[in-house]
């Protein structure tokens, strides 16, 4: 029988095992920090000095003191000092420092990009895969520059925002 759960690396009881409220309370502890996950800010320069028990933040590539070793894993600080959890593909956090969610992706920390084939907005589609390209206005036998200039502009931003290919 393994040790820790298989995802989230929680300790495990055992059979015939002492203090078992030991391993318990470890997996309780880490449980809190990796449920729903919110982090300080993603990546300090150092370690901050005054924690406060259930902050957390996300561990910076090269890190010192009590967080080297560590780097991209979530830290924190709990009554019994630092807990670290290691990043895995698809974790998310709320990043106080930005308001927005960080996602671990192919061994980084994504922050602010988002994934998805559209986008609804009570109920209703907005936005869904980009569409073909459309070509700006030329030829015809009456030609309207004003208009030609405002089609111009209103393709340009479709392309500026990824919603028709260049």
């Amino acid at each position: 029988m393994p040790d820790t759960s298989d995802r989230l690396k929680l300790p495990l009881l055992t059979a015939g095992q002492a203090q078992k409220e030991v391993t318990h309370n470890e997996a309780l502890a880490l449980a809190d920090m990796l449920v729903q996950p919110v982090v300080q800010s993603v990546a300090p320069a150092s370690v901050p000095g005054a924690p406060q028990p259930g902050q957390c933040w996300i561990v910076g590539a090269g890190a010192t003191g009590d967080w080297a070793g560590q780097d991209g894993a979530l830290a924190c600080w709990t009554s019994g000092g630092w807990r670290f959890a290691a990043a895995f593909e698809g974790m998310t956090a709320w990043n106080l420092a930005t308001g927005s969610f960080v996602r671990r992706s192919a061994s980084a920390w994504l922050a602010g990009v988002l994934a998805g084939s559209r986008l609804d907005i009570n109920g209703v589609q907005v936005i869904a895969a980009r569409q073909a390209a459309i070509a700006n206005p030329s030829g015809g036998t009456t030609i309207d520059a004003e208009a030609r200039v405002a089609l111009a502009a209103i393709l340009a931003s479709l392309r500026t925002h990824g919603l028709i290919a260049p």
